[in-house]
């Protein structure tokens, strides 16, 4: 099994590649943050991606909805100190295929993440209940994403200055790269931002973002 680490505390990379490599598992590469992530997955090509949740320049959440959606072959576990619902939610929503708690017992934590061998899903005790919960809530909620592009009020969380100007480009029908260009960002950064705007106006793509700006007159 070929791993990449993400996390931004350098003595728990260090501390959490010994101890794979002490259990024969390959760790081709490490990454303190969401796009260095994303650029060690394109280069190195991991079969498991182990993965922070809060770190800076990008998060974790972003990092897996970058990486799955370039690279769906790779799987990804979040391990995270996290336990709150909704980064849960959001994670395997974003396309993790796991969610560990870094307070795991080391056996506990080898046990669970050998399962991904025989395509079961690695989750911490207690987890998948949890999920399942959840995503039963979602399916009743659903409507809500949907109901928000009829909404004529401000989205939950206001977009940043910069998250407009890519929003605004994006609704112009401009490719992220041209986008990019625009703005004298790499493709890659605008990619990041337009995974933010989705996130924050609570909307499932890039299509229903734009008709909710437009509705909204938010650009």
């Amino acid at each position: 099994m070929k791993i990449l680490l993400v996390d931004d505390h350098p003595l728990f990379l260090d501390g959490l590649k010994n101890l794979l490599t002490g259990r024969g598992l390959t760790v081709v590469g490490t990454a303190h943050n969401g796009l260095e992530a994303f650029d060690k997955a394109r280069n190195l090509r991991p079969e498991v991606i182990l993965m922070d949740i809060q770190m800076p320049v990008c998060d974790g959440l972003c990092a897996t909805k970058l990486i799955t959606a370039e690279l769906p072959e790779m799987k990804i576990v979040m391990l995270t100190m996290s336990s709150d619902d909704d980064d849960l939610f959001e994670a395997i929503k974003s396309g993790a295929c796991g969610y560990l708690l870094k307070t795991e017992d080391t056996e506990e934590f080898f046990m669970r993440l050998m399962e991904l061998e025989h395509g079961e899903p690695p989750l911490s005790p207690g987890l998948a209940a949890r999920i399942l919960r959840l995503f039963s809530r979602q399916q009743f909620g659903q409507l809500t994403g949907l109901n928000r592009l009829n909404e004529d009020g401000p989205p939950s969380e206001p977009l940043s200055p910069r998250e407009l100007e890519v929003l605004t480009l994006v609704a112009q029908g401009m490719t992220y790269k041209e986008v990019g260009a625009q703005l004298h960002l790499s493709e890659r950064t605008i990619k990041y931002h337009m995974g933010e705007i989705i996130a924050r106006l609570h909307l499932g793509n890039r299509a229903q973002v734009i008709e909710y700006a437009r509705r909204t007159k938010l650009i």
